[in-house]
């Protein structure tokens, strides 16, 4: 098994609204905050290569938006899931599996294409199963109030539509080496992988 860490690019938001009741004075140490008060955030995927399957897991915020979205949050960096992809030999139809840990367009973003002659959305992976929680996929269609501005249909119909969809049902292994938890914390059906590799535990919280 190998593992490859995949940066998919750069966003900023508000340093107290990430860190929440713990004090500035502590966060800014390592995550230092411009004039705006906004930290800069890399959106990390990580890469699993095991046997035939090559499993990646979430993927970053894409591409498809307006620049009017992307401007909001600042995008910035030379990074981008499909260069990571290459650093290591990989592109997109490699891909045999997505899992993703939760459906925020920073996390499911960048699953989804737009086609360049159709203008349809497709599957970036066209090789690959889509996987999340049944109840995280039923919360980002049917949001909370306080949910809603973080998913967007355009990242999550188009897998379903394509039949390329599953639902982790329950917890346990995946995949050989690969095992998953259902967690209701960041957001309700959270997916944690975690993943034996060299005798260790890999966690990835997302």
């Amino acid at each position: 098994m190998n593992l490859y860490s995949i940066n998919t690019g750069y966003f900023k938001l508000d340093g107290g609204a990430m860190f929440g009741v713990v004090p500035k004075v502590i966060w800014q140490k390592t995550n230092p905050a411009d004039e705006n008060n906004l930290c800069s955030w890399a959106m990390r995927s990580l890469l699993v290569e095991s046997g035939n399957k090559l499993i990646l897991i979430d993927n970053g915020i894409g591409n498809k938006q307006k620049e009017s979205f992307f401007a909001h949050f600042y995008l910035h960096g030379d990074d981008s899931l499909e260069k990571s992809l290459k650093k290591y030999g990989f592109t997109p139809d490699d891909i045999t599996d997505n899992v993703l840990t939760h459906l925020h367009f920073d996390h499911a973003g960048g699953g989804i294409i737009r086609d360049n002659e159709t203008g349809q959305l497709k599957p970036l992976f066209k090789n690959a199963t889509y996987w999340t929680s049944r109840r995280q996929w039923e919360n980002a269609i049917h949001p909370n109030d306080r949910e809603k501005a973080s998913y967007f249909e355009e990242n999550l119909l188009p897998m379903q539509e394509a039949g390329q969809l599953k639902f982790i049902e329950n917890e346990g292994q995946l995949f050989p080496g690969f095992d998953v938890r259902i967690y209701d914390g960041h957001t309700p059906g959270q997916v944690i992988p975690f993943i034996t590799y060299k005798d260790t535990k890999v966690i990835f919280a997302a």
